[in-house]
C-alpha cells in the first residue's frame, strides 16, 4: 500500500537511521524493524528482534491478496491503520468459553477468532502470552504470527514457544513487546519501508 510519508515521520526516520544501521536485513524485514524502533524509540530492538525473512515477504502478499488480520487485543487493532481487525477480547462468546473452559479470555478469544478466519490469517499478538501459546497449540496455519506479548510472566518463554514451534514469524527474545510495536510490525507490512 502506497501512502504519504508526513514530514515529521520522515525525519523521525532520519534520525533512526542515523542512531543505528539494519540496512544489511532483507528489505521487508528492515522495514519491520525500522517500525518497531520507531514505534518504541528503543534501539535494543534491532539486536532483539527474530524475524523470518521469507515469511514476511509471503505475508506481505498474503496481506495485499485480502488475507485476515486478528490482533489479540483492541489496543493492538487500534494500532493496525490501514486495515480492519478481527478481534474477539470483548466477545461475550469468549468470556463464556473462558469461564467453562478454565482457559483465559485471550485464549478463548483466540479460538473464537480462528473459528471465524479459519487458515490463512496474519496473527498479531503484542499483549497475552496466553494468546500466542494458544496460536502455537491450535494449529492455526497462519500466513504469520506477530508475536511480540509483553510482561513478566510468560511473555519471554512464549516467544521462545513461538520460534521453537517453526511457525512463519516475527517475534523477539526478551520480555519486552507490546500492542504499539506489534501493530508497528503489522503496519510495516502493509506500507513497506519508508524512503530514505
Amino acid at each position: 500500500m502506497d501512502r504519504r510519508v508526513h514530514p515529521i515521520e520522515a525525519e523521525s526516520f532520519a534520525i533512526l537511521r542515523s542512531r543505528i544501521d539494519v540496512g544489511g536485513m532483507a528489505p521487508l524485514s528492515r522495514a519491520v524493524a525500522e517500525r518497531i524502533i520507531h514505534s518504541s524509540a528503543d534501539l535494543d530492538y534491532a539486536s532483539d528482534l527474530v524475524i523470518d525473512d521469507t515469511a514476511v515477504d509471503e505475508a506481505a502478499q498474503r496481506l495485499e491478496e485480502g488475507a485476515p488480520v486478528v490482533a489479540d487485543v483492541g489496543m493492538v487493532a487500534a494500532g493496525i491503520t490501514a486495515r480492519e481487525c478481527v478481534c474477539h477480547i470483548t466477545d461475550p462468546r469468549a468470556e463464556r468459553l473462558a469461564r467453562t473452559t478454565g482457559i483465559t479470555r485471550s485464549a478463548a478469544a483466540v479460538r473464537s477468532a480462528y473459528a471465524e478466519v479459519g487458515p490463512g490469517a496474519v496473527w498479531v499478538v503484542g499483549c497475552a502470552p496466553t494468546a500466542l501459546t494458544e496460536i502455537i497449540a491450535r494449529q492455526v496455519e497462519p500466513a504469520l504470527v506477530i508475536g511480540l506479548p509483553v510482561g513478566f510472566v510468560g511473555a519471554a518463554e512464549s516467544k521462545q514457544e513461538l520460534r521453537e514451534s517453526g511457525l512463519p514469524q516475527v517475534s523477539n527474545v526478551s520480555e519486552k513487546g507490546g500492542s504499539a510495536v506489534a501493530a508497528a510490525a503489522l503496519n510495516a507490512l502493509l506500507y513497506g519501508p519508508v524512503p530514505e
